[in-house]
């Protein structure tokens, strides 16, 4: 085993029993190719696929009836819906679509937070072939860059928009890129719109949609350039949810408390749609990772317990911190989750242990604790952890009736995939498509992955930096950028919430970090400190070793996609929005506030 990847120290909770995560076996066919190529392949049989995402609503609404399907807040208690309910508004709301004369190949664009009626009507467009483009709210919210919406709706043309409140959105909606397009609002309509609740009492519409239509489009990051739209065909998205589920044995429903945004692969795929698939149930979240949002997400896990809970790595910091100090959240909590899984960034071993210890104090077991990897084009979960673990920085397996081509690329292996799940492209974009797969038809992501024993392959993959992310020194040394920032924010601890690696072409490493909101300047920068010469204790070479590092007086900004929605840090382009304090960072002689080791 890596000895970086091994927990930091031995604690009580290791020796205590694992709670059962009812994962199904693990398999693994591995082939060695002469050119130093490995293919890794799962084996095992994906059972219980729907053809479409239709399909899955009116199985349970049958199945069972009465089981929630979604919750939202709603005062001090809850708005649920059964799914059977949830199926009549589906199938009502696709007869107004119809109406509307809308229904076709250009897509629903959905300006709106995640919410029952996002759902439904995002459902409803889906069953009759029409697909739907959910964006970031931050591109619509009072404020906001308009421009980033706009490039969004140049790649998109979409027919119609949704939004769930026209006032709160009332500035993005009158953008003339939207004029002309009917506005479907749940709340606030203003003349000329459709309300929701007029197409509610549309006459029902049956599902129309078949496995090859295009089902949805999700932006990505757009960090490097404009926005694509990657195409999510009905079938990818209903393997994907069977390969989620064929890695367990385990017949009973999930119970979900989730915040992820619907506009991300992770919320609206991975979260959503897995669980509609096993009849499941989920919680919206309305809390955010960050100071001052995250008592929404503790205000809920009081009062649900979940059975599975999946979040950013940025939540997890916090939350360990709240079950330290909340017995009574820890009891409701741990009361029944059997798998316990992050994503969208990696999660320091510190944080990870510190869960541990709590879970096993409370309820005398330790829990699953694992990852999944992939990304938007790979449906998109292409490989996670699928069996009792507690190790961080594993990036997994390859999920069932999926394979992983590992190519060798200089000193690093690359991580290609190829199953039913990943997409066929991107919207209107042929030649990036073609030029995003390799000659055996794998998608190439774009990053590289290491093995824990590679004698032992069946022992997990870990995450070894995103390959366009990396950078070399002037001296030509090679930093690993991903595993440089796992290191050094788990070091410093709770004082801060992320960082940023720099260096490219100087002499040495910087980094420059958030500081954790209300945290005093003083107390951040002497953890930074205290951290980092802990850290360069133990570092190999000087692509390890941080030389500066500078503390910011800002958080992310979101608007300015320097945090994406899955709460990960965009490394190049935070430097260079942060271009001035990077060039403070390695300033000689070093200014005041910038820490020299």
């Amino acid at each position: 085993m890596d000895a970086d990847l091994r927990p930091a120290a031995t604690a009580d909770w290791m020796s205590a029993p694992f709670r059962d995560a009812r994962y199904a076996p693990r398999r693994l066919d591995v082939e060695r190719r002469a050119d130093g190529v490995m293919i890794l392949t799962n084996t095992t049989p994906v059972t219980g696929a729907f053809a479409t995402v239709a399909e899955p609503m009116l199985h349970w609404a049958k199945a069972a009836p009465s089981r929630i399907w979604l919750a939202e807040r709603s005062g001090e208690g809850w708005r649920e819906l059964a799914y059977a309910e949830a199926q009549e508004q589906v199938a009502a709301l696709a007869g107004g679509l119809r109406g509307l004369g809308v229904v076709g190949e250009r897509p629903l664009l959905i300006l709106a937070r995640n919410g029952v009626d996002h759902a439904l009507i995002k459902y409803a467009a889906m069953s009759q072939g029409m697909p739907v483009a959910p964006v970031s709210p931050q591109y619509g919210l009072p404020g906001a860059n308009l421009a980033r919406l706009q490039h969004a709706c140049e790649a998109l043309n979409p027919a119609a928009v949704y939004t769930e409140d026209a006032a709160l959105f009332g500035e993005a909606l009158a953008a003339p890129f939207l004029a002309g397009l009917p506005v479907i609002a749940s709340k606030a309509a203003r003349p000329g719109d459709i309300d929701f609740a007029d197409l509610l009492r549309a006459a029902p519409a049956a599902a129309t949609a078949q496995p090859d239509d295009h089902a949805k489009y999700l932006l990505t990051s757009g960090s490097t350039g404009r926005p694509k739209a990657v195409i999510c065909r009905h079938r990818n998205m209903a393997v994907n949810a069977a390969q989620v589920a064929s890695c367990f044995d385990d017949p009973e429903p999930p119970v979900i408390v989730n915040a992820a945004p619907w506009s991300h692969s992770l919320g609206a795929n991975a979260i959503l749609h897995m669980s509609t698939h096993r009849g499941g149930t989920v919680y919206i979240d309305a809390g955010k990772p960050v100071a001052g949002r995250f008592g929404e997400t503790v205000r809920n896990l009081k009062e649900v317990s979940p059975t599975y809970h999946n979040m950013v790595p940025a939540g997890w910091m916090l939350f360990a911190g709240e079950l330290e100090r909340d017995p009574d959240l820890a009891r409701t909590f741990f009361a029944r989750v059997r798998a316990l899984q992050y994503g969208g960034a990696a999660l320091s071993q510190e944080f990870c242990d510190r869960i541990q210890a709590v879970a096993v104090r409370t309820v005398g077991e330790k829990i699953s604790f694992g990852s999944g990897y992939g990304a938007t084009e790979t449906g998109p979960t292409a490989a996670n952890v699928h069996w009792h673990n507690t190790q961080m920085g594993l990036m997994g397996l390859p999920l069932p009736g999926t394979s992983v081509k590992l190519a060798p690329e200089g000193d690093k292996l690359e991580f290609r995939v190829k199953g039913p799940q990943v997409t066929s492209g991107y919207l209107g974009l042929p030649e990036l498509s073609a030029a995003s797969f390799d000659e055996d038809g794998f998608y190439r992501l774009g990053d590289a992955a290491r093995f824990i024993d590679r004698q032992d392959p069946s022992q997990g993959l870990a995450f070894d930096g995103r390959l366009s992310e990396n950078f070399k020194l002037a001296s030509g040394t090679f930093v690993t950028v991903g595993e440089l920032r796992i290191r050094a924010v788990g070091a410093v601890g709770d004082a801060v919430t992320d960082a940023v690696v720099c260096g490219e072409g100087r002499e040495n490493v910087g980094l420059l970090f958030y500081p954790k909101p209300g945290t005093t300047p003083e107390a951040a920068a002497s953890a930074v400190r205290a951290g980092i010469e802990q850290l360069n204790a133990t570092a190999k070479g000087s692509g390890g070793r941080v030389a500066r590092a500078l503390v910011l007086d800002s958080a992310p900004d979101a608007n300015a996609g320097e945090i994406t929605d899955k709460g990960y840090i965009a490394q190049a382009l935070a430097r260079t929005l942060r271009a001035e304090a990077v060039e403070r960072l390695f300033a000689e002689p070093a200014p005041a506030g910038v820490l020299v080791f």
